[in-house]
């Protein structure tokens, strides 16, 4: 990752899951098409590019009600780590782009769960970073909230992960946690 603006705010999502590696690693390479969208050509050397709509669930008061936005996903090449694999990850706003977050970090599967982990720097400057405080940032860890279950979701469909039933965040868990 690049550096870091000083409106940048920190995300950390979790989701406890059995994820076998080796049957979930295509789906976040080769096939990683068949779950995130369109394949356009990538701005990064060694990344790959989708289009595709981010959403935003209205979860308690309307849960019907679910925002979407064309957005770019870019995917960077997959790495062995101690723990697992993880894979360089950023989203933008496919147009106005100036008007939404964009989000920068990392995308990690070890055995035991999916993390997402990184920064986003809300639209604004330092002035969306006061309205982020306000209300924007939940708008925007909802958001990196679906994309870790659509993520868990595809690689579960195909027989490479069980979720683990969701738990109650605990303060050592970081800025957000499914729950």
């Amino acid at each position: 990752m690049a550096s870091v603006p000083p409106h940048a705010t920190p995300l950390r999502l979790v989701q406890p899951a059995t994820i076998d590696l080796a049957r979930a690693l295509p789906f976040l390479t080769e096939q990683a098409a068949s779950w995130l969208g369109t394949p356009v050509p990538a701005t990064h050397p060694g990344f790959r590019r989708f289009l595709t709509d981010l959403s935003l669930p209205i979860r308690n008061h309307a849960p019907s009600l679910i925002f979407k936005k064309a957005t770019f996903v870019d995917l960077g090449p997959m790495k062995e780590t101690s723990e697992g694999f993880e894979i360089e990850i950023g989203w933008q706003s496919s147009s106005l782009a100036p008007l939404f977050p964009v989000y920068a970090g990392r995308l990690t599967l070890t055995p035991a769960e999916l993390r997402l982990e990184g920064f986003y720097a809300p639209p604004g400057g330092e002035f969306g970073a006061v309205l982020d405080k306000a209300f924007l940032g939940i708008a925007a860890r909802g958001t990196a909230r679906w994309f870790l279950e659509r993520t868990l979701d595809a690689i579960a469909a195909a027989g490479a992960a069980v979720k683990i039933p969701k738990r109650t965040p605990s303060p050592a868990d970081g800025v957000s946690r499914p729950g």
